[in-house]
C-alpha cells in the first residue's frame, strides 16, 4: 500500500534502507551486502553539517541538512534530483530550521520533523510539501510507521500519532520528559524509553499505555527490539535487556571503566547487541547473558548507531573516522578518515553506504564498490 514503509522482507543483494533503523524493530540491521573493498564514490556539501541519518530507496539517498534542507539524490553520482526547505520563503538568509531526524520514506512521501518542531510529509517525487503538523518542542525522533499510522516523538514531551495521508492527529500522549527516541513498533505496541526514566508500553491504535516502568535513568537512544526483549544504552553507564511484557530487567551491561552515557541506538542480531558509547568505545554484547564479546576502542565519542552488514558492522566516530569492524570478533577490517565528527549512522542499501559528518561544511559521503 502506498504509506508502506519500503523494507525488504528477506536479505539480499539491493535491499532498500527506508528509516533510521531499517524497520520497525530498530534492529539497524541491512537487507544489502556491501563490496570487501570500500571506495569513495561522491561526496555532497553541506554548510552546517549533517547530524543525522540518511535513508537509501529505489536508487535514490534522502536526508536531512542541519541549514534547513531536505534533499534526494541519485545514489550512484550523487547529483541532486530536488531540494525542499523547511520554511516557504526563497530568500536564503532566512532562517530555515534544520533537520537532525533521519527521514522515514515510503512509496509516495518523505516524512521527517525539524529542529522547532514542525513534522513535514514532502512528496518522494517531487519534493513538494504535502502537508506539516505543529508540535510544540525540537523534533529528533525520526518516525516509524504502522500501516497508515506515522508515529514520533517531540520535545514537547509528547509522542505523536498522525494520518499518513492527512497529517490529521488521531491521538498524542504526553510523557513527563522530552522524547528523543524513535519510538519501535512490534504487535500492535510502541515504546517510549525517554527523558522522563520510563519505560512506556503504548497501543498504536488508541494511543493508551498498557504498562509503564520505572528504568530510574534518563535514555536518548532507541530501543531495538526482538520478541519480548527491548534492548537500549542508558544514561548510568548500562545497556539494559528489559522483558517488556513482564517488566523485568532481564541483564544489565555495564563497562569496566568510567561512568559514561549511551547516546548510541543498539543494532542487534539473534546473538549480539552492538553500540556506541562516551567512553569512546564499541560494545558488542552477549544477546542472552549480557556478557561482553569485544569492545573497540576509538578516539572520541561514539554517539554514531552502529549497522550491521553480514559479518560487519560500521560506525562513525567523533574522532573523524568511519569504522569497519569483523562483527565476530571486533578487528577493524576498514577505516575511512572524514576529519569531522560523526555523530550520524549509516545507511546501507543497494550496495552502498552513505554517512554524514557533522560541524561546518560538513559533507554526506558514498562508499562502495569502485565503478
Amino acid at each position: 500500500m502506498p504509506t508502506q514503509a519500503i523494507v525488504a522482507q528477506s536479505p539480499d543483494q539491493t535491499g532498500d534502507w527506508a528509516s533510521f533503523r531499517n524497520g520497525n524493530s530498530l534492529h539497524g540491521v541491512a537487507t544489502s551486502s556491501l563490496s570487501e573493498k570500500l571506495t569513495q564514490l561522491w561526496t555532497y556539501d553541506s554548510k552546517d553539517g549533517i547530524p543525522g541519518t540518511p535513508a537509501i530507496v529505489d536508487g535514490h539517498v534522502y536526508c536531512g541538512l542541519l541549514d534547513g534542507y531536505v534533499v534526494c539524490l541519485k545514489l550512484k553520482t550523487g547529483e541532486e534530483v530536488w531540494k525542499y526547505r523547511s520554511i516557504e520563503d526563497v530568500d536564503p538568509k532566512s532562517f530555515a530550521p534544520g533537520f537532525k531526524a533521519a527521514p522515514l520514506v515510503t512509496e509516495s512521501s518523505v516524512f521527517i520533523g525539524d529542529e522547532e518542531g514542525i513534522f513535514h510529509c514532502i512528496d518522494r517525487k517531487t519534493g513538494q510539501k504535502k502537508w506539516t503538523h505543529e508540535t510544540f518542542g525540537e523534533i529528533v525522533s525520526s518516525a516509524s510507521i504502522i500501516d497508515d499510522r506515522i508515529i514520533f516523538g517531540s520535545y514537547d514531551n509528547s509522542l505523536y500519532c498522525l494520518k499518513a495521508e492527512t497529517g490529521e492527529e488521531l491521538w498524542k500522549f504526553e510523557t513527563e520528559g522530552y522524547v528523543n527516541c524513535t519510538p519501535a513498533i512490534i504487535n500492535g505496541f510502541t515504546f517510549v524509553t525517554g527523558c522522563d526514566e520510563q519505560l512506556r508500553v503504548i497501543d498504536v491504535v488508541t494511543g493508551e499505555q498498557v504498562k509503564i516502568m520505572p528504568l530510574n535513568t534518563y535514555l536518548i537512544a532507541s530501543p531495538a527490539i526482538m520478541g519480548d526483549t527491548l534492548y537500549v544504552g542508558t544514561y548510568a553507564s548500562e545497556v539494559i535487556a528489559v522483558n517488556w511484557k513482564n517488566l523485568t530487567t532481564e541483564w544489565a551491561y555495564r563497562a569496566t571503566v568510567g561512568e559514561f552515557p549511551y547516546h548510541s541506538s543498539a543494532a542487534l542480531t539473534k546473538e549480539l547487541v552492538v553500540v556506541g558509547g562516551r567512553d569512546k568505545v564499541v560494545h558488542c554484547i552477549n544477546r542472552l547473558n549480557g556478557e561482553e564479546v569485544w569492545t573497540f576502542a576509538t578516539r572520541g565519542k561514539v554517539d554514531s548507531s552502529p549497522v550491521i552488514v553480514g559479518e560487519r558492522v560500521f560506525v562513525g566516530s567523533d574522532d573523524g573516522h568511519i569504522y569497519g569492524l569483523d562483527l565476530k570478533t571486533g578487528k577493524e577490517l576498514w577505516k575511512e578518515r572524514i576529519g569531522r565528527k560523526v555523530p550520524g549512522s549509516p545507511a546501507v542499501g543497494e550496495q552502498v553506504l552513505v554517512i554524514g559528518s557533522a560541524e561546518t561544511n560538513g559533507k554526506l559521503y558514498a562508499f562502495g564498490q569502485s565503478p
